[in-house]
Order: structure tokens, then sequence, then C-alpha cells
């Protein structure tokens, strides 16, 4: 029989950060380095700290990988996946909220971070590395309306 390999739950939040101020909406996209050391495209998310809510971890998740700070305008959704580590499976939940940039600027100076950019909301599809990420980025013009994509 199998050695009994534990699981643990973990939740993350993040989102898509998109400046609107200027003639195209621009999203904040956080670029780490893969297991095979190529550069990857991403949302910036992270962990749900103890006694911290959902929107609470992913305006402050946005903040320390991207520099900007944001104000959630809505919920984008939810993925949900598997992974092994050596001695554990992991169910990790992570909750992507649409926020609006209100302050600060792009910085990469968090440790995980290798690039940061401002992205046209356009271009965001193509450049996210993960399909269920690149999937949430489809409700994005439902939830604006379509004037932002034009």
């Amino acid at each position: 029989m199998g050695k009994h390999i534990p699981s643990v739950e973990e939740t993350s939040a993040g989102g898509l950060v998109l400046d609107l101020s200027g003639a195209l909406p621009m999203a904040a996209l956080i670029a780490r380095h893969d297991r095979n050391g190529r550069l990857i495209w991403l949302l910036p998310k992270g962990h749900v700290e103890t006694g911290e809510t959902n929107e609470e971890a992913a305006i402050r998740e946005v903040a320390e990988e991207t520099g900007i700070t944001a104000s959630i305008l809505a919920p984008l959704g939810v993925i949900d996946f598997w992974f092994m580590t050596p001695n554990q499976r992991i169910h990790k939940t992570v909750h992507h909220y649409l926020l609006q940039a209100i302050g600060g600027e792009l910085s990469d100076t968090d440790i995980e971070v290798v690039e940061v950019a401002w992205v046209p909301l356009a271009e965001v599809r193509a450049k996210l590395r993960y399909p269920d990420e690149r999937k949430l980025i489809t409700k994005v013009s439902d939830l604006l309306g379509d004037t932002c994509l034009t």
C-alpha cells in the first residue's frame, strides 16, 4: 500500500490591475522565472494572511508585487488547482479581482518578482503564461463595458 501523502489547503488572492487614466487601458503584470529558467508573465497574487479578507489580501499582494496601490472594482473569478511538493499535496484556491490603480509606481523590488510592466489590456491574454488566467481576462470587457477595449 502506498504512503499516505497529506493534503493541505492554501488560499491566495490577487488580480488584474488596470490603469484607466490614459487613452488605452493598461494592465500591470509581473514576471518570474519558471523551473526551466524561462521568464513567464502572470497576474500578481499571493497568500491570504490570517485575519485578512480575500479582498484585503489582493490589494496588499498587488502593492507588494507591483508597487501599485489599487482598489477593487469587481470579482474576476476563482481558479483552483492541485500540485505536489516532495511531502504533500496542495489544493490551492486563488481569488482574482479586477482592480483599478489609484497610486504608486511600478516596482520590481519584491524578491519573488523579476520584472513588472504595464501592458495594453488588449495584449494581456497573449502575454499571460497560464490558460486559467487568460480565461479570466475574457470577463474584463463584460465587467468594464466595451468602451475600454476599443
